[in-house]
C-alpha cells in the first residue's frame, strides 16, 4: 500500500512540475511577444504607425492567453480521463 502512495505522490509532483513549467513559459511569452510584436510591426510592417502596432500587440497577447486557456482545458480533460481509468482499475481489483 505504501508503494502505491509513494507512486501517487511522485506522479502528483511530476504533474505539478509540468504545470509550473507551462505557466512560466506562457508568462514569459506574455511578457515578451506583445512588446516584441509592437516594435517589430511598428518598424517593419506599419511604417511607424503606433496605433496599428499596438493593435498587433494586443492581438498577440490575446493569442497567447487563448492558447494557455485551451492547453489548460485539454490538460484537465486528460487528467480526468486518467483518474477515471484509475478508479475503474481499482474497482476491478476489488472484485
Amino acid at each position: 500500500m505504501s508503494a502505491q502512495v509513494s507512486v501517487a505522490k511522485a506522479t502528483d509532483q511530476a504533474t505539478a512540475r509540468v504545470a509550473l513549467i507551462k505557466l512560466l513559459l506562457f508568462a514569459a511569452a506574455l511578457a515578451v511577444l506583445p512588446i516584441a510584436s509592437f516594435f517589430l510591426s511598428s518598424k517593419y510592417i506599419w511604417a511607424g504607425n503606433a496605433i496599428y502596432a499596438a493593435i498587433t500587440a494586443i492581438c498577440i497577447a490575446n493569442v497567447v492567453l487563448v492558447a494557455y486557456i485551451v492547453l489548460s482545458i485539454l490538460e484537465d480533460r486528460q487528467s480526468l480521463e486518467v483518474a477515471s481509468e484509475r478508479r475503474e482499475a481499482e474497482l476491478k481489483k476489488d472484485r
